[in-house]
């Protein structure tokens, strides 16, 4: 997202800055690549060789939820072990000796890793290619009081999603079965209505648990 300057229509002697969608290709692996702490656009998203019926190329948006905290700094002689932390998203094209972006064998000598994920970018093309999103997540998190007896989850979100973006021609969850609408007219307890009606037939199989109590509740 970039500003542009434009006279104001109602006022032409002024000037209004403006929202605009500037779209790029990210065409190899170090354009590709975003340092921990640096700027990223809003949207980012892998983009197909086909178009739905708008004309729009199918693709998947990468939304990152929450990034890792600090890195270790890379002067360290182990950062190498570890150097996938220097990114938060990182792209590059899919080969078969790139499988993971450490090993298991780094933890025993991190000074000299096996594998090191900053080979991975090394400036090649990445258009028309099988691709790998590297995303890194994580957040930070001190105890305090509060939890106990158990952690709060609420604040505490880490991960990332993966959206279609132009992907269908229309919103996929239009046809999702989910959905139920009922009328005043209509019995929710009838099978033929309300197929929920009929479940402790069908789910007969679940087997019959006791009521679970603990300190009265």
């Amino acid at each position: 997202m970039t500003f542009e300057t434009v006279k104001a229509p109602w006022s032409p002697e002024y000037e209004i800055h403006r929202m605009r969608l500037v779209k790029k290709v990210l065409d190899t692996e170090d354009k590709a690549a975003f340092r921990l702490h640096s700027d990223m656009p809003r949207y980012i998203y892998f983009a197909a060789d086909s178009k739905n019926k708008w004309g729009h190329e199918r693709g998947y948006r990468i939304q990152q939820v929450s990034f890792s905290g600090d890195h270790l700094p890379e002067e360290s002689s182990m950062e190498r072990a570890i150097s996938w932390g220097r990114y938060k998203l990182a792209v590059t094209k899919r080969k078969e000796e790139e499988p993971a972006s450490t090993s298991i064998y780094n933890q025993n000598d991190p000074w000299k890793p096996s594998v090191a994920f900053a080979n991975f970018i090394d400036n090649e093309t990445i258009t028309n290619e099988d691709l790998v999103a590297w995303i890194t997540v994580g957040f930070l998190h001190i105890p305090h009081a509060e939890d106990i007896p158990n952690t709060v989850t609420l604040g505490n979100a880490v991960g990332f999603l993966l959206r279609p973006y132009n992907y269908f021609d229309e919103d996929a969850s239009i046809y999702s079965p989910d959905g139920v609408f009922f009328t005043s007219d209509q019995d929710t307890s009838m099978c033929e209505v309300n197929h929920l009606a009929c479940l402790p037939q069908t789910a007969s199989c679940v087997p019959n648990l006791p009521p679970f109590t603990y300190e009265g509740f």
